[in-house]
């Protein structure tokens, strides 16, 4: 493919997409997220913004030292110690991109930044200058870009090219822009920066109107050939341009964008799945290539459609994302082998055994209880067993008895395993989870915040799989902690220890070296 047919994907899940209220992800996750991102080929992975947190900084740099195909990146001000720590934490790699940006808006200028169009030029000039000894990939935005003056924003995009910024992001930050304007913006800017054509341009759009895949796309056809998105759509407020959408609106509609982008696209599935597990935010059932309905057909003159002539009623066929179909029905009579074939044609090709041997166990429970099993019945028991085989528990649910009902006060009676101690208590509350969750903090005393308590179904049915999500916050630490189970309490009691197993796995790891180096790096200049 040549430079004018190629479109750079820049994912900024774990940067911009955790900006999501309550989408926090450990380093571990990250680093499980990024390894799935460079298998897909994504070109550019915004790995965080290093001189906000030490977790951040940590994630940056692990995530840089493990990628093989992907250019690591990380976020930075326009200030020298944002640049440092930018440098600090993705030094380790072969090869990297610091992201610089400043706001460019008169009401951003005004109100946030207190600084004139001079002040702001200044300010651009001496951080892209800096970044640029560092590395030959710099990346400068105009935050707040859709509200910014043209003739001024000409001005800031001339100027960061001549400073060495090799990839120039207009970002649509407050979702305000419509598609035929952005479309205009970009124009614009490709026939009034004389020095254009020496950098790439680049669109981060908000989707606050709905409007930031069709924003992108717009820029897409009008000259932009690096697009900022994050998977399943995550990010502030009303979030960003979903990659997915992104990729495959090209792959579809290649005829009117003749473009690649060299995304795997059947691992797009695997990738949304991830995403969801890290930051316990489902996926909603109708949203678009990753969601359970996408390629599901209900209405009787689809089915019939459908099993006429699939394109009927499908633009893309399920196996192009990574879902894919089989005529495996999985029961209680269905044995390890045939289990573990079922995994491959989900998408888990690299489980350990350990881990199949657990979830078939799991597996074979559910069978028992279920007339049916749907493929997102086998997913729930695999995530909630790869959780168990990566983290060590230090404390598991033995036994869990619950009086619920009218008239009597709710009741839970708990037996867990402690640091191999074993442990029984009963506790009333107001309501069951309450109940259970005050076992759990009598049997283990321990003073954390419950920020997120979540149940959906997996499957449709009275005897349908529940997946509880619990978050715990503590300090400036917070873990998400995920189970499935036909019996929703028992799934609520296991996601809240899962949440504080990773809450001590946490503790331990924010050892003291950890801190010095980010100290060092943001103290230094």
């Amino acid at each position: 493919m040549t430079e004018q047919d190629k479109v750079y994907i820049f994912d900024t899940t774990m940067r911009d997409g955790e900006q999501s209220p309550g989408a926090s992800m450990s380093v571990e996750e990250k680093i499980q997220i990024s390894r799935v991102f460079d298998d897909m080929g994504i070109d550019i992975i915004e790995a965080g913004f290093p001189i906000t947190s030490p977790g951040d900084f940590e994630a940056v740099s692990a995530i840089s030292k493990g990628l093989k195909n992907s250019i690591p990146c990380g976020l930075a001000r326009a200030k020298k110690k944002d640049i440092d720590a930018c440098y600090e934490s993705l030094k380790h790699a072969k090869r990297f991109r610091i992201h610089t940006f400043i706001s460019t808006s008169p009401v951003h200028m005004k109100h946030k930044l207190d600084m004139t169009d001079n002040q702001v030029l200044d300010a651009i000039k001496e951080s892209v200058t800096y970044a640029k000894k560092f590395t030959d990939d710099v990346e400068w935005s105009c935050e707040d870009g859709t509200r910014t003056n043209l003739d001024f924003m000409c001005k800031t995009i001339e100027l960061a090219i001549n400073c060495g910024a090799t990839t120039v992001n207009i970002p649509d930050t407050v979702g305000y822009s419509i598609p035929e304007e952005f479309a205009k913006t970009i124009t614009h800017i490709k026939n009034n920066v004389p020095n254009i054509d020496k950098a790439i341009i680049s669109a981060h759009c908000h989707n606050d109107l709905g409007l930031a895949v069709a924003n992108a796309l717009a820029g897409l056809s009008a000259g932009v050939r690096q697009i900022e998105c994050t998977i399943n759509g995550i990010g502030e407020r009303a979030g960003n341009a979903a990659l997915e959408e992104i990729v495959m609106a090209i792959k579809t509609r290649n005829d009117l964008m003749p473009y690649e982008t060299g995304i795997k696209t059947e691992l797009i599935s695997k990738a949304s799945k991830i995403v969801s597990n890290a930051t316990g935010f489902p996926v909603q059932f109708n949203k678009a290539i990753v969601g359970k309905n996408a390629f599901a057909h209900e209405s009787g003159i689809h089915q019939d459609g459908m099993l006429k002539n699939r394109e009927t009623y499908e633009i893309m066929s399920p196996e192009s994302v990574g879902v894919k179909k089989t005529s495996l029905v999985m029961g209680k009579h269905s044995g390890r082998h045939a289990f573990k074939d079922k995994l491959s044609d989900l998408g888990y090709t690299n489980v350990t055994d350990d881990v199949i041997q657990e979830a078939f166990g799991k597996f074979k429970v559910l069978a028992d209880k279920k007339k049916h099993i749907y493929d997102e019945d086998i997913v729930a028991l695999v995530d909630d067993s790869l959780i168990v085989d990566n983290k060590i528990n230090a404390i598991n649910l033995k036994s869990l008895k619950v009086f619920a009902g009218t008239g009597e006060p709710q009741k839970a009676e708990m037996t867990l395993d402690v640091f191999g101690d074993i442990k029984k208590t009963s506790q009333t509350g107001d309501g069951p989870v309450d109940a259970i969750f005050k076992c759990i903090k009598e049997l283990y005393k321990h003073d954390v915040k419950l920020s997120l308590y979540q149940v959906h179904a997996v499957t449709e049915g009275t005897d349908a799989q529940a997946t509880v999500s619990v978050k715990i916050e503590e300090n400036d630490r917070t873990t998400v902690g995920q189970s499935a189970d036909t019996d929703t309490l028992v799934a609520s009691a296991k996601a809240y220890l899962n949440a504080l197993n990773k809450m001590l796995i946490k503790r331990e790891k924010k050892s003291l070296s950890e801190n010095i180096e980010y100290q060092k790096v943001k103290e230094g200049v």
